[in-house]
């Protein structure tokens, strides 16, 4: 296959598609993205314009694809995974996977000759994972939001035990109504863990109130969406302390603000429990009760599963499942309070 029949392929000068391929020069994105995926196609992979992982094992950057670099937890991903490849002796590249269909991160990948991708919270498409198949580039999956692809190492928690965790929680800490936040889009991570949620409470609760809404993963949706459960919750009646969980710690941040606005105080009428941990979780005030997720340790150990792959060793379909642990702060310390103090001011909502 030739430099010459890529440049046909994707309807470019040969000049054109050897500056695609290389990275340099001025054009606009979708076209790199054309000569680049054209070259992935016919099994381009001549001398120096093949961009996938050099034979020579030279190239020594990983790239973190993430759909957004802003927030917390991405910024704890970000920092384990940065120090994991700085460990093995890698850099690593941090690349966005952007809304533009014309700017696909994989051509962009494939341009500079990453050794190994990591693609955060995200389900790459067949033609990003053939791609990077036949450049020689492998991938793995941290929190998939479905389940992998065949083929593909993946990293992730105990989403299902986390829930399952917080429910027990709860109902050990005085609990008698429960609303439960989950997350919209409904990604395979949340899904699990309202449903262990759930399960417990069927169990350890079966008579209890309990109310399901969603939120956009954001403290700004949650908190209208927890707003609507409160009020649902009290009109099914009783007068317990009534358990939010949420799906993660921004949206329990959201619960805190609605919890506020009808008048009620966590922890003395309403207990909180989130997901993930994150850094501000502990700044919140009261403190929040939330299950901790190991995010630092999941990104390196992705990392440490790219640097086998790219020493040889068969890592395909391999998956990796790190525990959560229910760290318990402020926003659930209720056991001391006098079930009569804490019932009046819920039931009188």
């Amino acid at each position: 296959m030739t430099l010459a029949a890529v440049a046909e392929h994707a309807g470019v000068s040969v000049a054109t598609a050897s500056r695609g391929l290389r990275g340099r020069g001025e054009m606009s994105a979708a076209t790199r993205a054309r000569i680049v995926r054209s070259a992935a196609e016919l099994g381009y992979r001549a001398g120096q314009e093949s961009r996938g992982r050099p034979r020579s094992g030279t190239a020594r950057t990983f790239d973190l694809v993430l759909g957004r670099f802003h927030d917390p937890y991405t910024a704890e991903i970000t920092a384990g995974a940065r120090a994991a490849a700085a460990a093995h002796g890698y850099d690593l590249t941090l690349t966005a996977d952007r809304e533009d269909p014309d700017d696909d991160w994989m051509p962009r990948i494939l341009s500079r000759g990453s050794a190994g991708v990591i693609v955060g919270l995200r389900i790459p498409t067949a033609s990003q994972i053939e791609a990077l198949r036949r450049a020689d580039i492998p991938l793995v999956l941290m929190e998939p939001p479905s389940e992998s692809p065949q083929g593909l190492p993946s990293v992730r928690t105990t989403d299902r035990e986390g829930g399952a965790a917080a429910a027990a929680h709860l109902v050990e800490r005085g609990a008698e109504r429960f609303v439960s936040i989950g997350g919209t889009p409904s990604y395979r991570f949340g899904r699990a863990r309202i449903d262990g949620f759930r399960e417990v409470l069927a169990r350890a609760a079966p008579e209890a109130s309990r109310v399901h809404v969603s939120a956009d993963w954001t403290a700004w949706g949650a908190r209208r969406a927890c707003s609507r459960g409160l009020e649902e919750v009290a009109a099914q009646g009783g007068s317990g302390l009534i358990g939010v969980f949420a799906c993660n710690d921004e949206m329990a941040a959201g619960a805190y603000r609605a919890v506020a606005d009808a008048g009620l105080s966590i922890p003395r009428h309403v207990l909180v429990v989130g997901f993930d941990d994150v850094r501000g979780a502990r700044w919140l005030h009261p403190p929040l009760t939330t299950l901790r997720q190991p995010i630092g340790e999941m990104a390196a150990a992705a990392v440490g599963i790219l640097v086998r792959a790219v020493g040889g060793e068969a890592v395909e379909d391999e998956s990796v499942v790190m525990p959560t642990e229910l760290v318990a702060r402020g926003s659930t310390a209720a056991a001391g309070i006098a079930k009569g103090a804490a019932t009046g001011a819920v039931s009188g909502r």
